[in-house]
């Protein structure tokens, strides 16, 4: 196997799940296996895609590949580099705190109404991720003791 074009393109976190989840199917459709190391790494990178706090851990995921096109031209007019899209999309972040980890100078580039609308629409295209339900107990556990 020869390597025809290094970095041709880079893949999101979603492609590369859906990539490896597809394959595993495949795998197990036709009944084989593949080289143990890659049925590790398949494996752990799948494990790693579905714990928290990773974006993909939210079942069901409130989107899918098809979203990164939309996502893509709704973040056009802020002139946002490739990276950065990536980021977005890997991170779905859903604060301007967030955001400004994923944004070069955010907030030169960026005014605070700006700020706020690419948060927005990345929720609105890759949906809001809630808190963990171990968070939402230990509230709740929280507020009985102070009763």
């Amino acid at each position: 196997m020869k390597i025809l074009e290094a970095q041709s393109a880079v893949l999101t976190n979603i492609e590369v799940y859906k990539f490896l989840n597809d394959q595993a199917k495949q795998y197990h459709d036709q009944k084989r296996r593949g080289p143990a190391n890659l049925e590790t790494l398949r494996k752990e990178m799948l494990q790693y895609f579905e714990s928290h706090p990773n974006p993909l851990s939210q079942k069901p995921l409130p989107y899918d590949t098809s979203a990164i096109p939309k996502l893509i031209q709704r973040l056009r007019p802020y002139e946002i580099s490739k990276g950065e899209l990536a980021m977005i999309i890997n991170m779905r972040p859903t604060s301007v705190a967030n955001l400004n980890a994923v944004l070069e100078d955010m907030e030169e580039r960026f005014g605070e109404d700006q700020q706020q609308e690419i948060v927005d629409i990345v929720i609105e295209v890759l949906g809001q991720f809630p808190p963990p339900a171990e968070e939402e107990d230990q509230g709740d556990a929280m507020q009985t003791t102070e009763e």
